[in-house]
């Protein structure tokens, strides 16, 4: 765990000399616990505390001897570097799509509770019927967002997308725009039927989507390529909960707290980025 975390904080030192980073503290100020350490601290409580930043602050304090803020001030620096995360998840980004030289992308979506169902009446955090969405495999409804995300097919994240939790997965489809290369390929479960979407990509930016058909469809697929989609479909899924440790979702504690949806919204982005960084380092 020690060396995984040296190595974060290495990448995240670099990162910031390389996009010569201004900092999250006044010009005239000079910060004693620098940018990268704040990072390093939010990613580890993600990738190895469940969330829990105040378990990172004492780890990295007690067990690598670093001067650390206190928890307001923690918390302050890091919405300040809410814009920063993004800019790191996509940086990564930009290397997976580099090494993906077969072109060939998946697109899924997994829910994020904002918490049980039997508490909604009471939910501060967000409010309203936009939050209230459908988990088709389990046949249950959730309260929260709905996290787009689109990886390669070695299960590297290259781009997500925060919704509602009421917005389905063909409507985020039609919101969202795919960020990729000219020859992609993106394959999806049937839930992203679009055929006007599949055309506009497919003639402005040269990109297919490759989404699996419904017994009714009207672009029904061939066997083989029935069988083909399917299986590549499963990695993504494998990404969100399965082999090895879950990678995602079941690094999420049972709930996520938060004290506001800014706050919710970044720990999401930090589960993701601890899981880019997982699969690169």
């Amino acid at each position: 765990m020690s060396e995984k975390v040296l190595a974060i904080y290495c990448f995240l030192d670099d990162f910031f000399l390389e996009t010569n980073h201004r900092g999250s503290c006044k010009p005239q100020a000079t910060p004693k616990v620098p940018d990268s350490i704040v990072l390093t601290t939010a990613i580890i409580s993600a990738r190895f505390f469940g969330g829990n930043q105040a378990s990172a602050m004492l780890y990295m304090a007690d067990k690598q001897g670093v001067l650390m803020l206190e928890k307001s001030a923690f918390n302050r620096r890091l919405h300040r570097l809410a814009h920063t995360l993004s800019v790191l998840f996509y940086y990564l980004a930009d290397f997976f799509k580099a090494l993906n030289l077969g072109g060939q992308y998946l697109i899924d979506s997994f829910p994020v509770a904002v918490c049980d169902n039997i508490r909604i009446g009471r939910s501060r955090l967000v409010e309203g019927e936009d939050y209230r969405g459908k988990i088709a495999s389990k046949r249950r409804f959730f309260f929260g967002f709905r996290v787009q995300l689109i990886t390669t097919v070695d299960k590297q994240p290259v781009q997500f997308f925060l919704l509602p939790g009421s917005m389905v997965d063909v409507t985020a489809l039609q919101m969202m725009h795919l960020n990729l290369t000219a020859g992609s390929e993106v394959f999806g479960d049937a839930g992203y039927t679009d055929y006007e979407q599949e055309t506009f990509y497919a003639d402005c930016e040269q990109i297919y989507l490759q989404i699996q058909r419904k017994r009714n469809s009207k672009r029904p697929d061939p066997a083989w390529q029935v069988a083909y989609k399917k299986a590549l479909r499963q990695r993504i899924e494998q990404a969100f909960t399965g082999p090895p440790g879950g990678q995602i979702t079941m690094r999420f504690p049972k709930k996520i707290h938060a004290v506001t949806e800014a706050g919710f919204l970044i720990k999401i982005v930090l589960f993701l980025l601890a899981y880019a960084l997982e699969t690169s380092l």
